[in-house]
């Protein structure tokens, strides 16, 4: 099968690939450029841990092509931290123990991480209507809820 040229940023980065047009981001990122941090748990989009921040845009890799990415800016869960230093994000599921298994983990924080970009400071309802696209089958949701109220507190510009 042919394949196509796609210049693709990813967590800052210029990638150019070669991709066959039926491949799926989330396979090109895990497979294609290592990043393993996004999960493919239903290839359904039901799931959402496949998710992944286009163009700022909380977008399930498991349904887009990754042709469709060229020219555009892919954020992935590798690209939250920096250095040795935690996103809030990260830290705040730490914190309120947002997590248990981890495997829907990065999606969600890609998830919170579009709210935070577009609202950084979210009601309770706003967060749980930004995370609904995302299944967790382990934590029951209120942990998630409270590390991305945590992240949003922390995010805050000082004296706000």
């Amino acid at each position: 099968m042919d394949k196509r040229r796609v210049t693709v940023t990813v967590n800052g980065e210029e990638r150019v690939v070669e991709v066959e047009p039926r491949v799926l981001l989330a396979h090109l990122l895990r497979e294609g450029l290592g990043l393993t941090g996004t999960h493919i748990g239903c290839d359904t989009t039901n799931c959402g841990a496949c998710t992944v921040l286009v163009d700022g845009r909380a977008t399930k890799s498991c349904t887009m092509l990754a042709v469709q990415t060229d020219g555009h800016e892919v954020r992935t869960v590798e690209g939250m931290a920096r250095a040795s230093e935690l996103h809030p994000i990260q830290e705040g599921f730490k914190e309120e123990h947002g997590l248990q298994c981890g495997y829907c983990t990065p999606g969600m924080m890609m998830s919170a991480m579009a709210l935070l970009e577009r609202n950084p400071d979210p009601t309770e309802e706003e967060i749980r209507w930004a995370l609904s696209g995302n299944l967790c089958r382990c934590t029951g949701y209120q942990n998630i809820v409270k590390a991305v109220l945590w992240a949003a507190k922390k995010m805050q510009p000082v004296g706000a």
